[in-house]
């Protein structure tokens, strides 16, 4: 366990330096920051200076140095719109973990049973009818989905607010427009793990011997069929992250996503690292768990691991 923890670590370590670099090559690509804050009008001799003051005078590659260096200690630097620092600005926008960590729970509480309800029930109308649902949930785009939810309940119904943040009726309709996809797409897959499952020799030669089904089911054919579906949910935090973006948008929830939009379109760079950042050590975090989550579940991992040593 020791050497997985140090292998997956490193691997982290060096994934967030490919984010750190690619982050600062694209954003470099994308356009002058001067230009994008400064006005049209503004004197050459101003934007020369602006840019001499933000460290964007030199050639890249020592702009490229000094970011590395910076973030290296810690230092992700400041926002080009109001001089503070970067990371205090994107600390101001914790509302977006209001969105994520409960649309993550709607995934797992509604994905999943519902996938192992139809597998259990295959071929039967309510297995149809999961597949259908869960196909609609998958195919339509999460801001189509969250433009539908604000006509028919904000505009129409108008049984909760079609934008802003304060309350819990501002948090139900981009919950469950973030919600309603991934638990699409949990439902697919545990439906087709748990089939996989069900049809091993195991499966029937523990119901051969007599061992009730509920067991059959609880005892065995869950925990192999949650080793796939765990790997979906390491998939699913990552698009869950990049849909926030979409969602806090048509919903004018004041989150990072919404402060991505922005600060993208100003060219305010450390902000974008910042947040880019933050996502990318969010999403590693998690794959990691995973990964150490796998030697848990997994018994076959276990006995190589035992191998090794």
């Amino acid at each position: 366990m020791a050497r997985l923890i140090v292998v997956r670590s490193a691997r982290a370590l060096l994934t967030i330096g490919i984010v750190v670099t690619f982050a600062f090559a694209v954003l470099r690509a994308a356009g002058d920051p001067a230009r994008a804050l400064l006005s049209p009008e503004t004197p050459a001799e101003a934007v020369e200076a602006f840019r001499k003051a933000w460290g964007l005078d030199g050639p890249l590659w020592v702009q490229y140095l000094r970011y590395l260096f910076a973030v290296g200690h810690g230092d992700l630097g400041q926002s080009m719109r109001d001089g503070r620092s970067a990371i205090t600005v994107v600390a101001e926008r914790p509302v977006t973990l209001m969105l994520t960590a409960p649309a993550l729970t709607l995934n797992l509480l509604v994905g999943i049973p519902a996938g192992i309800y139809a597998a259990l029930k295959r071929d039967s109308i309510a297995d149809r009818l999961v597949m259908m649902v869960a196909v609609v949930g998958f195919t339509v785009p999460s801001f189509v989905l969250g433009l539908v939810f604000v006509l028919a309940f904000a505009v129409e119904l108008s049984w909760f607010p079609s934008g802003g943040a304060g309350t819990w009726q501002h948090l139900m309709l981009p919950v469950i427009t973030l919600g309603l996809g991934g638990a699409a797409v949990l439902a697919r897959f545990s439906r087709s793990a748990m089939l996989e499952v069900l049809g091993q020799p195991y499966i029937r030669a523990a119901s051969a011997k007599g061992v009730p089904w509920a067991r059959v089911v609880t005892g065995h054919a869950l925990p192999n069929g949650a080793i796939t579906v765990l790997t979906i949910v390491g998939f699913m935090v990552g698009n869950l992250i990049a849909g926030t973006v979409l969602v806090e948008s048509v919903f004018s929830w004041p989150g990072i996503g919404s402060l991505l939009v922005v600060s993208v379109a100003s060219r305010d760079l450390a902000v974008v690292q910042c947040i880019l950042l933050i996502v990318a050590a969010a999403m590693i975090t998690t794959n990691v768990t995973i990964d150490l989550l796998y030697g848990v579940l997994d018994p076959r991992m276990r006995e190589l691991r035992s191998g090794r040593q």
